[in-house]
């Protein structure tokens, strides 16, 4: 029975895949992948090139997914690529979804899933996890992400400072994920809601890639200035 089937790639290391990942893409009719535009790269495409058996006649295509906040742009795309995912699987193809990182943490996978369960319920349908990010991250810098009765507050974005601050307020380790650019603001941000000075403040770039950067300093350390221009980031900030 042809088959859709999400999966998380992880990082971006590829020996970081999983096993049945490695499996379910080496078998797939279709590899379907996001992309920003259509002169852009896919990331998560590029995370399982080395393992794409090329002399086999997969197809694959690039689904474009606008970096934009207008919902009602975003809703347009996933009702369109969504139905060009189920047209794969309704002609007796077996699919894949390739996401970085895992299916169900902040990507596409999310509304892809919503989409086709609503629009086609008896369509066979299941997902195979990947490594996240912050746990990577975490085995690099040798931090623990939570520890005892620790409270953990995961971040996709710094756009509302105020909220921030809040969440901030009432957690002993946040982490920040997606997009680095906003890293900045939130420096004075932590020190107003009682991050001590002593606090961790680890930051990384590009995990898993030859262009990696991975900093681990103290709260009081950081100076001013650009931390990080890359939209794959991610800062985990930990009382101490």
């Amino acid at each position: 029975m042809p088959e859709l089937v999400g999966i998380g790639v992880g990082p971006g290391d590829p020996d970081l895949l999983t096993v049945k990942a490695v499996k379910a893409i080496q078998n797939a009719d279709v590899i379907m992948c996001p992309a920003s535009k259509e002169d852009r790269p896919s990331i998560a495409l590029s995370v399982v090139d080395s393992i794409i058996d090329k002399s086999k006649s997969q197809e694959i295509i690039k689904l474009i997914f606008p970096m934009t906040k207008d919902k009602e742009i975003l809703v347009a795309h996933w009702k369109e690529n969504s139905k060009i995912m189920a047209e794969q699987v309704l002609s007796g193809k077996n699919v894949v979804y390739l996401t970085v990182g895992d299916p169900y943490l902040y990507s596409t996978w999310i509304y892809m899933h919503r989409e086709i369960s609503q629009n086609h319920p008896n369509m066979k349908i299941s997902v195979i996890p990947g490594i996240v990010s912050m746990f990577t991250f975490a085995s690099k810098v040798g931090i623990s992400i939570a520890e005892g009765a620790e409270k953990v507050s995961i971040i996709p974005s710094c756009y509302d400072l105020s909220s921030v601050k809040e969440i901030a307020k009432n957690s002993e380790v946040l982490v920040f994920l997606k997009d680095g650019r906003y890293f900045d603001q939130v420096i004075e941000l932590l020190k107003e809601s009682g991050f001590p000075d002593n606090s961790i403040f680890a930051i990384g770039q590009d995990l898993g890639t030859e262009n990696e950067i991975i900093r681990k300093l103290t709260l009081g350390e950081v100076n001013d200035g650009t931390l990080t221009t890359k939209y794959f980031s991610i800062l985990v900030v930990k009382r101490v």
